[in-house]
C-alpha cells in the first residue's frame, strides 16, 4: 500500500486486514515510506504469494507487473492513484474496498498483455516526445503548486520544438511526430481487451497552441478526440531521435535511448480480475 498515494487513507491497512480476515485468509500487508517502496515489493514477491495486492497508482502497479512477470504472483491491482486506469479497466469505478471484496470472492487468473521497452513494462499507455515532458508541470499542478506548473510547463515548450521523433510502425513507411502514444488492449477504446496489439498514434502540432493542446490531451487521456491524431494497431515500434526520447510509461517518467523499439508482450503479467458482468 502506498498510503502517501491520492487516495488512499491511513486506515487501509486495518480496512484490508478485515476484508482478507471475512475470507479466512491471512495476509501480510506492507504499507512503507514512499522511497521504500520497491523494496516492499521485491520482498513481497520473493516470498512467492498466491496473490499481491497493489493499493497504489498505476506507476507502482507497473513496478509490481514489471518484477513478477508472467511467472510470478498473481496481482490484484486496486485504485490507489489519482487516474487509476488499470484498477478502472479490470474492476470498473469502484472503491478498491469493494474492488478487494468482489475479487476474492469471484475473481479469477487472466493473462494480461502490455508493451516493452528497453526492458520496462507499461500496462496502460506509454507517452514517448515532448508531451512526455508536461509530466512534471502535471504533478505540480496537482499538488497545487501553480507556481511551479507555470515554470515547468514553460520549459516544456521551450523544449517542445527542439527535436521531432523518427519511427515506423511494424514494416510500415518512415515518419515523424512530435509525440507518440502506446495504449495497452485492456485500456484502449480502440482495440477489444482479447486482442493481442498496441494501440499507436502519431501526435504532431504545428505551433504553440497545438503544444498546449496535445500536451494536455496526452497527459488527459484525450488525445484521440484532437484531430491531428491518426491510430493503428502495431505488433512492434521503433523510434528514433537526435537525442534520447522523453517518456511516462503508466504515469512515471523515464528517458529512453536516442533509439529504441517498443513491443507487443501477450504474457506480460497474470491479474485476479472479475466476470465483465457484475
Amino acid at each position: 500500500m502506498n498510503l502517501a498515494s491520492g487516495s488512499v487513507n491511513e486506515d487501509a491497512p486495518q480496512q484490508a486486514e478485515k476484508i482478507f480476515a471475512d475470507f479466512g485468509a491471512t495476509a501480510n500487508i506492507c504499507a512503507p515510506a514512499t522511497d521504500e517502496l520497491e523494496a516492499c515489493l521485491r520482498r513481497a514477491i520473493d516470498a512467492a504469494p498466491d496473490l499481491l495486492v497493489v493499493l497504489a497508482g498505476d506507476g507502482t502497479v507497473r513496478a509490481a507487473a514489471e518484477m513478477a512477470g508472467k511467472d510470478g504472483p498473481m496481482i490484484a491491482p486496486l485504485p490507489g492513484g489519482t487516474m487509476n486506469m488499470l484498477p478502472h479497466a479490470i474492476y470498473g469505478p469502484r472503491a478498491w474496498q469493494d474492488a478487494l471484496t468482489i475479487a476474492l470472492a469471484e475473481g479469477g487468473e487472466r493473462m494480461l498483455g502490455g508493451g516493452e521497452v528497453e526492458g520496462h513494462k507499461f500496462l496502460v499507455a506509454a507517452v514517448l516526445g515532448s508531451p512526455a515532458l508536461w509530466a512534471p508541470a502535471r504533478e505540480a499542478a496537482r499538488f497545487g503548486q501553480k507556481k511551479l506548473a507555470f515554470l515547468r510547463a514553460r520549459k516544456a515548450l521551450r523544449r517542445a520544438f527542439s527535436g521531432r521523433l523518427r519511427y515506423n510502425l511494424d514494416s510500415g513507411p518512415r515518419d515523424k511526430a512530435e509525440a507518440l502514444v502506446f495504449m495497452c488492449p485492456i485500456t484502449s477504446r480502440a482495440l477489444t481487451d482479447e486482442e493481442d496489439a498496441l494501440e499507436a498514434a502519431a501526435l504532431d502540432v504545428k505551433g504553440a497552441r497545438d503544444a498546449f493542446r496535445l500536451g494536455f490531451h496526452a497527459l488527459t487521456g484525450d488525445w484521440r478526440d484532437d484531430p491531428a491524431v491518426e491510430t493503428q494497431r502495431i505488433q512492434v515500434a521503433r523510434v528514433w531521435s537526435a537525442d534520447g526520447v522523453p517518456a511516462i510509461l503508466d504515469g512515471e517518467s523515464v528517458r529512453l535511448k536516442a533509439l529504441t523499439e517498443v513491443r507487443y508482450i501477450s504474457d506480460l503479467v497474470r491479474v485476479l480480475a472479475i466476470p465483465k458482468d457484475i
